[in-house]
């Protein structure tokens, strides 16, 4: 077999076991590129000069784990003998303090926004979690106001999960949909919402998503739930999120259980 057809096997494996989509996309990529940039067969000493090459070290530690994902399901599945894969080194990345949505923040967009619609976007993604990708497939009939959550059909990990709503966005909600009961909630592509939150002079998409996180925490939601309710996997992503917040989180808790 060539590498493309293990490569599209290593694929649908991937996929069929509920994984992001867009993760093994990139690793088979950097496999592709990987055997692109050696001479003969890949072996542990040209992974090291390839991930040396990385323009980052944040590229290289991702480079090094496509390395490693595939050559431990080429070893279980008769793929390119790579004995050496799991040998390949993780560079070690420093955490950086990553721009988090705070409660002044999301007071100051609701404030800005003047339409129902630009309310109901802050609200959603406040109060959900949920990405911009996501809010712009959710579906009216996906929306479940009386019990105060929605159904995230299209995630990145492929999995569809539930998503809590605030009563605020409920009520928003409520008001937006007259009636409506089928259909696209918002009608607004991704750029759309996007364009959304640079007119109200509100932070990035992805920032929400991490203010949701640490807002959850502050108000003595469990680590599990948060994880659950977003769709992450592991609470790797959790404490990534919350790594350059967590002595105000510790702070916040303390207080919250004294009072």
């Amino acid at each position: 077999m060539e590498l493309n057809d293990y490569l599209n096997e290593f694929s649908a494996d991937w996929h069929l076991e509920g994984r992001a989509k867009a993760t093994v996309v990139s690793y088979c990529r950097f496999v592709r590129e990987f055997v692109a940039h050696c001479d003969g067969e890949p072996t542990l000493g040209d992974a090291k000069c390839w991930l040396a090459l990385s323009p980052s070290a944040e590229t290289a530690r991702y480079r090094a784990r496509a390395l490693r994902a595939f050559g431990k399901w080429s070893s279980a599945n008769d793929g390119p003998i790579w004995e050496w894969s799991n040998k390949v080194p993780l560079t070690t990345v420093k955490p950086q303090p990553q721009p988090t949505v705070t409660k002044v923040e999301y007071e100051a967009a609701l404030g800005a926004a003047k339409c129902l619609r630009d309310r109901l976007v802050i609200e959603l993604l406040w109060s959900t979690g949920m990405r911009v990708s996501e809010l712009s497939c959710l579906a009216v009939e996906d929306v479940f106001v009386s019990e105060r959550y929605v159904v995230v059909r299209q995630s990145k990990a492929g999995k569809p999960r539930l998503a809590p709503l605030s009563e605020a966005a409920c009520r928003l909600v409520r008001r937006h949909l007259q009636g409506r009961s089928q259909g696209s909630l918002l009608k607004m592509s991704r750029t759309a919402i996007q364009l959304v939150l640079r007119r109200l002079g509100a932070p990035s998409p992805h920032a929400w998503r991490r203010g949701w996180a640490v807002n959850a925490l502050r108000n003595g939601v469990s680590q599990t739930s948060v994880q659950v309710a977003a769709g992450w996997s592991s609470g790797a992503m959790v404490t990534r999120y919350t790594s350059a917040l967590s002595h105000d989180l510790a702070i916040s808790e303390f207080i919250h259980k004294q009072c």
